[in-house]
């Protein structure tokens, strides 16, 4: 069958021209002083072809359209003067064989010159008739490439919108950085490249990271994601957490020191390349790998690191318009970086401070056994001002102290080591705990101190059995008896928290002999969201000593049962006096 020539958009609105009679094919009245009049100044371009689709009559804008005079037309039939066309002959045929008007797309190349490697026209066809008879087609052709690629243009620059509208819901969900550097790569994998990468500098805070040779940028891998079969065999360029050294030469170096978008053709790979740098590309090159396009990651105008988008071969070039999408994407992205990098710094600095607060109680006393935990939430929650200590007293008393500092981060483990400070200068003083409380309120408030605490008191007299207990807003202490088969939960009146002025705090006495464990707890033990806490401290009631009796296997055991899936920091500490031979409070003389 034989291919047609490129064909036009109806005028005629479908209707099918009559003629009296078909000579030779063709109608009659069409002579070529009558076509030639009727369609020579028509901007659409024209053909008549018989019925055997041999042009009969081509207009100059058709002429024009296939770069072939209209006298190398006649006579010939579409694929003698298209060869490089492809045409919809059926079309054609059909439309001959039943009448009806057929409109189609045609695409291939003319003799017209032209930039386009494919041009594309939109033609309807229509059948001239005779009697009822199909002498031949009328063709009708308008081009419509510039159209076609406008629209697909549009298409990219609407799909390339929404990528940018979606990121930014998709990205920085957390404030964990590594968290959201996956989410990025994650995000534009397949979507926009087949590999990704995100490289950052490494953290300032933590351990030091050995200097690079000269010249030689290091950064921390901290995303790396390809495609469907390509995510593992990418794997060996860095994974994530493992440090990358990159030549000057390289695209990422080039980008970082411009501070803007390279785009790297690994086609002339070979050109001027340091040994490192080629083979990189090499083994890329191997993996079916041809481009990449490196923008920097930058916030408050310090850069972060870099993004690295990769194409495969077959996937199509990193054009002008992929180049600012991915910069827009690597700013809203550098943003929610910036953000969980900056809290990741707070975040260790606040929890180194509080570690170093949290040390061992002062020196261990002869008669008391001590035990602490102290457990930071989860990385998406900043260190809290939970707190212990635990100080010896006068006359073989200690007392045992349990806070937690409103809010988090860096201000509230300071916030925390003031209390702690203020609170041992007034243990020395002999005082009972509600006494200690009321103090240390008025002290906070004339501090000017605008973080409130929380705070458990008690004062052991391992003479009397007794111990003295005073809250601050804290939750109750629980008391383990030696062989009991569960623990006391013991209410106590409590006050205001420190640092509200408010004062009105009361001292109880809870027996307490030798071998009674006194366990004490901040509120991230028990605590749960749309839980009563009421009902969430009563579960402590089923705590008892396990088998060995030891202090550190009970703590182990509490925040296994209790501390998996709790939301804030945990502090907790488990005393008692040793057990042994009657004691007898030692008279003033002795």
């Amino acid at each position: 069958m034989e291919d047609p020539v490129p064909g036009g958009t109806s005028t005629a609105g479908g209707k099918v021209v009559q003629a009296d009679s078909c000579d030779d094919g063709m109608p009659s009245f069409f002579d070529p002083k009558t076509v030639a009049a009727l369609f020579d100044g028509n901007p659409a371009a024209v053909a008549v072809l018989d019925h055997d689709l041999r042009y009969t009559y081509v207009n100059p804008a058709l002429e024009r359209l296939n770069g072939v005079p209209a006298a190398s037309h006649i006579g010939r039939t579409f694929s003698q003067v298209l060869p490089g066309l492809h045409g919809q002959a059926s079309a054609l045929r059909a439309v001959l064989a039943d009448g009806k008007p057929r409109e189609v797309t045609i695409s291939g190349r003319t003799w017209a010159p032209t930039e386009q490697e494919q041009q594309l026209w939109r033609a309807t066809y229509h059948r001239l008739d005779a009697d009822g008879e199909g002498c031949g087609l009328m063709a009708i052709v308008v081009e419509i490439t510039d159209i076609a690629r406008q629209r697909e243009e549009l298409e990219q620059a609407r799909g390339h919108v929404t990528l940018l509208s979606t990121a930014a819901v998709r990205i920085g969900t957390t404030l964990d950085m590594d968290t959201t550097c996956r989410e990025l790569a994650d995000f534009v994998v397949p979507a926009f490249a087949d590999v990704a990468a995100v490289d950052v500098f490494p953290s300032e805070v933590g351990h030091s990271v050995r200097r690079p040779e000269p010249g030689v940028v290091r950064l921390r891998r901290a995303a790396l994601r390809g495609d469907g079969d390509l995510d593992g065999q990418v794997q060996h360029f860095g994974h994530p957490g493992e440090y990358v050294d990159f030549a000057p030469d390289s695209a990422v170096a080039r980008c970082l020191s411009e501070h803007e978008p390279v785009v790297d053709d690994w086609a002339d790979h070979r050109s001027g390349r340091s040994a490192r740098s080629a083979d990189r590309i090499a083994a890329s090159r191997a993996l079916g790998l041809s481009q990449a396009l490196v923008v920097p990651l930058t916030a408050r105008s310090r850069p972060l690191g870099t993004l690295s988008l990769v194409r495969a071969e077959g996937s199509p070039a990193f054009d002008d318009q992929d180049v600012a999408v991915a910069r827009e994407l690597a700013v809203r992205a550098g943003v929610a970086i910036d953000h969980a990098r900056r809290y990741d710094r707070e975040h260790s600095i606040a929890r180194e401070l509080q570690r170093s607060l949290l040390s061992e109680p002062w020196g261990p006393h002869p008669h008391v056994e001590v035990a602490t935990r102290y457990r930071p939430a989860d990385r998406g929650v900043l260190v809290g001002g939970d707190w212990f200590d635990v100080v010896p007293l006068k006359d073989g008393r200690h007392l045992k102290a349990m806070g937690d500092v409103m809010g988090h981060g860096v201000e509230a483990a300071v916030a925390m080591s003031q209390y702690r400070s203020l609170l041992r200068l007034l243990a020395g003083e002999d005082l009972p705990p509600h006494e200690i409380l009321e103090r240390l309120d008025r002290m906070v408030e004339r501090s000017g101190l605008d973080r409130a605490a929380t705070c458990l008191l008690a004062v052991v007299d391992r003479y009397g059995g007794v111990c003295e207990v005073a809250s601050a807003g804290h939750l109750p202490p629980v008391f383990i008896d030696p062989g009991a088969d569960g623990a006391r939960i013991v209410p106590v009146p409590v006050g205001p928290p420190l640092g509200t002025g408010f004062g009105g705090y009361r001292t109880v006495s809870v027996p307490c002999g030798p071998g009674t464990v006194l366990f004490m707890y901040t509120d991230g033990l028990v605590e749960r969201r749309g839980e009563d806490i009421d009902m969430s401290v009563r579960r402590l009631a089923s705590l008892t000593m396990p088998p060995g009796g030891g202090l550190e296997e009970l703590l182990d055991r509490v925040l296994d049962r209790f501390g998996d899936d709790a939301e804030d920091d945990i502090a907790v500490l488990a005393s008692r006096i040793r057990e042994g031979p009657p004691v007898v409070r030692p008279t003033p003389t002795e």
